[in-house]
């Protein structure tokens, strides 16, 4: 089934402006950083890396690159005088000052997809997936359906090989076949020329803000995924993801929804317990053919079927058997910290959300269980919360709430949800313990038996823990401590 693109990379902008002698600034010595320096130092070019800091994170990276042919600048960040390319790290902010003076300077900048999607080889397919939430479960779980079919498939991006990487032959000279490949707003705000086979919105919801400048911003980066050529993959029940596909996709590509429930011509959907596809089948208005069932779907939450049947969307755009797509979802290991079952204790489940990071994952938790202990704070990054607050009044038991902006969630529920007891946890309690041990035993105080307890925070945990990681594995370890 693999076929594989010959050896030689191509290493040629579109323009056929080729990189070596070219002089290229890298900006930033993130993650995406020195896998970049090392593919354009691989074409030929000569590369400068800046980072405005300079501390014992960042130089021993630096004095690898540098042992490897590159320059670097730590601690300031200068243009290179003769630069004539500038590849950036997604995070950092267009209007960042090299950056300013890049553009002012006439000189182009992109990001490391943009220039993976330049350095690729030609008969390489991206299916490409972006969303405010859901991202990475649907790229692995479309990794898991390609891989099932045979095909040479690997998911790039944001989880685990930087999609530069994955553009660059193996030990024998041989490229992937396929990439299921997570871009990020940021990503594709830098992305110019990217042109995948098909691509998915899953959602929109306000969420970095602050660096796109405002929703529509933020959304309209979002939706450069929809390129000219490339087929669409739309949420019917988002409306973003219509209207960006609408009105930024190529009209001449299918248009391919997908529903929770029973699907109409040209889309997927639910049918009773099963996954069903009405596009990709020889006649839509009269066939249907059955993908997977919902038991196969884990956890079978609403928002997880729907990351599963956008999945089940792009693999089957490019001929992926049915029977792979149940394979791939029996295959598929769903990541930690998403609504990741913890225990049962006093007949109350605890239940590990911690990757609810903003309002609109929290609401497709929230929105998964009918009766909720809910446990919610941290740095709320500008969001809203009246609307979460309203939607989970009617399933709430009660909450417990942690973290630097709790007040703006508790007058939240006090306006929305004025019945529901509020308790607020700011350290771990006398004794020993950590904060959560606090948390999860003032939760249990408040479950009643058949009610879930749900770490769902709605926001970012940067002020009370090193990330969600460690606020998820600081939950579980204080339930499993529980009598």
């Amino acid at each position: 089934m693999a076929h594989h693109a010959s050896p030689t990379p191509p290493g040629t902008a579109p323009e056929g402006a080729p990189l070596r002698g070219r002089r290229v600034c890298v900006a930033g010595l993130g993650v995406s950083g020195p896998p970049v320096a090392r593919a354009l130092l691989a074409r030929g070019a000569r590369v400068t890396v800046v980072d405005g800091r300079d501390d014992d994170t960042v130089r021993p990276v630096a004095d690898r690159l540098r042992a490897e042919g590159a320059e670097v600048v730590l601690g300031d960040t200068p243009l290179p005088a003769d630069c004539d390319l500038v590849v950036t790290s997604p995070g950092w902010r267009p209007d960042s000052p090299l950056l300013v003076r890049a553009a002012e300077a006439g000189i182009e900048v992109i990001g490391d997809v943009e220039l993976a999607w330049r350095l690729k080889p030609a008969d390489q397919v991206w299916l490409a997936v972006t969303g405010t939430n859901g991202k990475t479960t649907t790229v692995r779980m479309l990794e898991a359906m390609l891989r099932a079919d045979g095909r040479d498939a690997l998911a790039v991006g944001n989880v685990g090989t930087p999609v530069v990487e994955a553009v660059q032959p193996d030990a024998g000279g041989r490229f992937r076949e396929v990439l299921a490949v997570e871009l990020s707003s940021f990503q594709l705000h830098w992305s110019s020329s990217l042109r995948p086979h098909a691509a998915t919105v899953l959602n929109i919801a306000p969420d970095h803000l602050d660096w796109h400048g405002g929703l529509d911003p933020y959304a309209r980066a979002k939706g450069r995924i929809y390129a000219p050529g490339t087929l669409r993959v739309v949420n019917t029940a988002d409306a973003w993801s219509v209207r960006l596909a609408e009105e930024d996709g190529d009209p001449h590509t299918p248009l391919v929804g997908f529903r929770l429930d029973t699907p109409r011509a040209g889309e997927v959907g639910v049918v009773e317990d099963l996954l069903v596809d009405r596009a990709f089948v020889e006649d839509p208005h009269s066939s249907a053919e059955e993908l997977a069932t919902l038991s196969d779907v884990r956890p079978a939450a609403p928002h997880n079927v729907a990351n599963a049947l956008a999945a089940a969307a792009l693999a089957r755009s490019v001929g992926v058997y049915p029977g792979s797509v149940r394979a791939g979802l029996a295959a598929f290991d769903p990541e930690p910290h998403r609504i990741a079952f913890v225990a049962t204790a006093g007949g109350v489940d605890y239940v590990d959300d911690s990757k609810a990071t903003n309002p609109h994952a929290a609401a497709a938790s929230l929105g998964s269980y009918p009766s909720v202990v809910w446990i919610a704070g941290g740095l709320l990054k500008g969001a809203e919360v009246d609307d979460l607050a309203a939607m989970a009044a009617d399933r709430l038991r009660a909450a417990v709430l942690i973290g630097a902006d709790r007040a703006r969630l508790r007058e939240a529920l006090a306006e929305h949800a004025p019945g529901v007891p509020v308790v607020e946890v700011e350290g771990p309690a006398d004794g020993d313990g950590t904060v959560m041990d606090a948390v999860v035993a003032a939760a249990a105080s408040l479950a009643e038996e058949g009610d879930t307890v749900l770490l769902a925070p709605a926001a970012a945990s940067m002020d009370m823990f090193t990330d969600y990681r460690e606020r998820g594995r600081l939950f579980a370890e204080a339930v499993l401590r529980l009598p």
